[in-house]
């Protein structure tokens, strides 16, 4: 069981394996809408962000507020995350079911011109939003994650391949006692920030979130392969890449983007952008740099 954890950690950890908002602005609420919590900050063309596996969307709050005086910044939190309540049945095609929720979310808010910004899972969100609903989607940026997981470390793996490990791996963890499950939680985190002071936070977030949730969600990344249908996608697509936590175990930029790059190939416009610094958790570990990346390609 430790060592499926230990693997699906490293496919998300590097994606080989991979003033205050009343000051600035007129707008600041919260909305309940399917299950999902939506903070709405600042005034302009729409920027929705939703976060990773287990992550609170205080991931973008950083970026949030390097946006918010041109934009509306749309800050997600996922059911079962972080202390959010999960879904009634969680255990039933999560990932579709979200993907429709912001869909629905769009669409009934009747936003316009939306750049979906998505982290690790929520990148994965995005681009099925996007291949489902082409026009409710102007722009994506996809930080740090993958069309299809497994296939970063054997680039034969297919859904059927990875089926039976993911099956293995999700009843594995329903049946551990509390206890376990919380502590394997909490080491899963490790290596995906570059500042240890973050680790508290993250465990945090990890360990009260949602186990159904977490387990489901995590055996549908392992068997979900967007990289043929993303060749649908029209909209430009920003992908954010980050390579430094495994330089130890040999990776460079230059083969993890290459990774990124076989991922994406179908892509119709993808620009690949590699962080040099930056873990897993690239929106806390270099806000800076992925707010000039996502200016700069917004303004494209």
């Amino acid at each position: 069981m430790s060592i499926c954890c230990n693997r699906l950690s490293r496919w998300f950890a590097i994606g080989i394996a991979i003033g205050v908002a009343i000051s600035v602005s007129s707008k600041s609420r919260a909305d309940t809408f399917e299950g999902m919590d939506v903070k709405v900050e600042g005034k302009g063309a729409p920027m929705i962000f939703i976060p990773g596996l287990n992550s609170a969307s205080e991931v973008f709050t950083n970026a949030c507020d390097a946006f918010r005086k041109n934009h509306t910044c749309y800050l997600v939190q996922l059911p079962g995350f972080a202390g959010q309540p999960p879904l009634l049945h969680p255990d039933n095609e999560f990932l579709n079911t979200m993907r429709d929720s912001i869909i629905h979310y769009i669409e009934s808010n009747k936003l316009r011109h939306v750049v979906l910004v998505g982290h690790s899972l929520g990148g994965t969100l995005s681009l099925m939003a996007a291949i489902k609903a082409p026009q409710d989607v102007d722009k994506l940026v996809i930080v740090d994650a993958l069309p299809f997981y497994p296939a970063a470390q054997n680039p034969s793996a297919t859904v059927d391949m990875m089926r039976p490990q993911a099956q293995m791996m999700r009843d594995a963890m329903l049946k551990q006692s509390d206890e376990e499950f919380k502590s394997n939680a909490a080491r899963s985190v490790n290596g995906m920030t570059n500042d240890s002071s973050r680790v508290p936070m993250l465990v945090k977030w990890t360990t009260s979130s949602d186990r159904a949730t977490t387990t489901e969600a995590m055996y549908e990344l392992m068997t979900t392969d967007l990289r043929a249908a993303i060749a649908d996608i029209r909209q430009p697509i920003l992908v954010l890449g980050a390579w430094a936590a495994y330089k130890q175990y040999g990776a460079t930029k230059e083969s993890t983007r290459a990774i990124f790059a076989a991922q994406y190939a179908q892509a119709k416009q993808v620009t690949i952008k590699m962080s040099e610094a930056s873990y897993h958790f690239i929106p806390l570990d270099d806000t800076p740099w992925l707010v000039s990346q996502v200016q700069t390609f917004i303004k494209q």
